[in-house]
């Protein structure tokens, strides 16, 4: 029996004791540890949590985009990022801590949460597999994570940011953090990014952007976003495309110090997500405790290829911290709203825009 069986197994066994119902997803979590083939790592502990879905982030300022100043740069790099931090950039995203906070997320402010040492025992063995050590070698492009579910409300996005901020804590990394749920793009409107910004769908549009033109900095000195972009009818086909793969491999070895964390669709969802998860090197897949079925668990991995190193997390099981009480985290979301994000229009050939 494989590990990714034994895991689902667990899972399936785990629904009938006392893990209580928290809202829609939120709670704690657990770690399957690595191994040498198609791996599930299990957190045994990492809450968590997602956005509501019902209320607005606050939002950044307006982006500028000039891609004609962009193409006059003698720069050939796929995406530079500045070694000066600018925290009056014109373009910069706000990331609004206080309503994270307030949602139970991590937040640099407070590095010494329980939730930011839960994320220090997720991202230790991902940041592992980039670099290597004496006993495991380095993951080709590791440093490409993308993090999914098999279906929506798991508590995908509020991993994902989590993780990404966790990351930028570290003294050695940067952290390019892509809204690839084009067709929701949560992740950047509980992020603080105006709906209206250009981002992943506009940058495969157009064959002479760079990524450079589309990444937006934030108040984490260490961490830049690029947004999801536009809506666009084939979005999967830009996804899939060769442009895309080139994009993603550039940006992996252009930095060896960067960390790439994509917050993807569900994979029971969408195409969208198997074609990421193509292209990545390690995949984080978030598993609800008394939510998510186990033949969507069966059905999710069947997506990903047998070659990629997958860690799970199992969001929402109970943990004790101490032998009188158990701590949980809480979120409460929505359905999923394909095509229909406020403020962006879908486009594609014969469309209005």
């Amino acid at each position: 029996m494989s590990i990714i069986e034994k895991a689902v197994n667990a899972l399936g066994k785990g629904k009938e004791s006392d893990r209580a119902k928290v809202g829609d997803t939120g709670g704690d979590t657990g770690v399957i540890e690595p191994d040498s083939s198609n791996t599930v790592q299990r957190a045994e502990s990492a809450p968590v949590v997602q956005n509501p879905t019902g209320s607005d982030s606050a939002q950044g300022g307006q982006v500028r985009h000039d891609a004609r100043a962009a193409a006059a740069r003698p720069d050939t790099s796929v995406f530079t990022d500045p070694e000066s931090y600018d925290p009056e950039a014109e373009n910069m995203v706000k990331i609004p801590f206080k309503e994270l906070r307030e949602l139970g997320m991590l937040t640099p402010a407070v590095p010494r949460s329980a939730i930011a040492e839960e994320y220090r025992t997720i991202k230790r063995p991902l940041l592992t597999n980039i670099s290597g050590d004496s006993v495991t070698p380095p993951i080709p492009h590791g440093n490409l994570i993308m993090v999914t579910s098999a279906l929506e409300g798991d508590g995908k996005t509020f991993s994902s940011i989590c993780l990404a901020l966790s990351i930028a804590m570290e003294r050695e990394k940067n952290v390019l953090f892509v809204d690839a749920d084009t067709a929701k793009a949560e992740a950047g409107r509980m992020l603080g990014v105006p709906s209206t910004s250009p981002g992943l769908i506009d940058l495969l549009e157009d064959e002479n952007a760079r990524v450079a033109d589309y990444v937006l900095p934030t108040n984490v000195e260490k961490l830049r976003i690029l947004p999801a972009g536009g809506l666009h009818t084939h979005a999967n086909e830009l996804l899939a495309s060769t442009r895309m793969r080139k994009l993603m491999l550039a940006l992996s070895d252009e930095d060896p110090n960067r960390v790439i964390v994509f917050d993807s669709p569900p994979l029971l969802l969408t195409t969208e997500a198997a074609v990421l998860a193509s292209f990545m090197g390690q995949i984080v897949f978030v598993v609800s405790s008394d939510s998510t079925p186990q033949y969507a668990v069966t059905q999710a991995i069947e997506h990903i290829g047998e070659e990629k190193m997958v860690g799970m997390i199992l969001n929402r099981a109970r943990k004790r911290t101490n032998p009188y009480s158990y701590y949980t985290y809480e979120y409460r979301g929505g359905p999923y709203g394909y095509g229909h994000r406020e403020g962006v229009t879908v486009s594609g050939p014969g469309q209005q825009v």
